[in-house]
């Protein structure tokens, strides 16, 4: 997917086609774990289909849930699914600033190989 160290810096429109495609893969991460965290509020939690939505949200955005958990298993899946959460938050900044970074640390071997040149 991206170019090798020995090869020419690509030129930015690729770059961008780059960046878009990683934010639409990050984008549906982020909708799949949604999903999970919605499906499984409603089905195990008992909550609506909007307050399933709220507390998934809120959890994978890092905020904590909004409604009481009653149940042993609700409470072993907020559990899982903040754990979860977690761990799609750093997936998602890797997947959507390995172009950046890439780039970054490409252009400094480039220009590190124009000074010995």
């Amino acid at each position: 997917m991206f170019e090798r160290k020995h090869q020419n810096l690509a030129p930015v429109q690729v770059f961008i086609k780059r960046l878009v495609t990683c934010i639409g893969i990050a984008v549906l991460l982020i909708v799949f774990a949604l999903f999970i965290g919605v499906a499984g509020y409603h089905w195990i939690a008992g909550f609506s289909w909007i307050d399933s939505l709220l507390n998934a949200s809120m959890i994978l955005g890092g905020m904590g849930p909004v409604d009481l958990l009653t149940s042993t298993g609700a409470k072993v899946f907020a559990s899982l699914y903040a754990l979860f959460s977690g761990l799609v938050f750093i997936a998602v900044l890797g997947i959507v600033f390995s172009p950046i970074v890439h780039r970054m640390l490409h252009k400094f071997h480039v220009a590190d190989e124009d000074l010995q040149a």
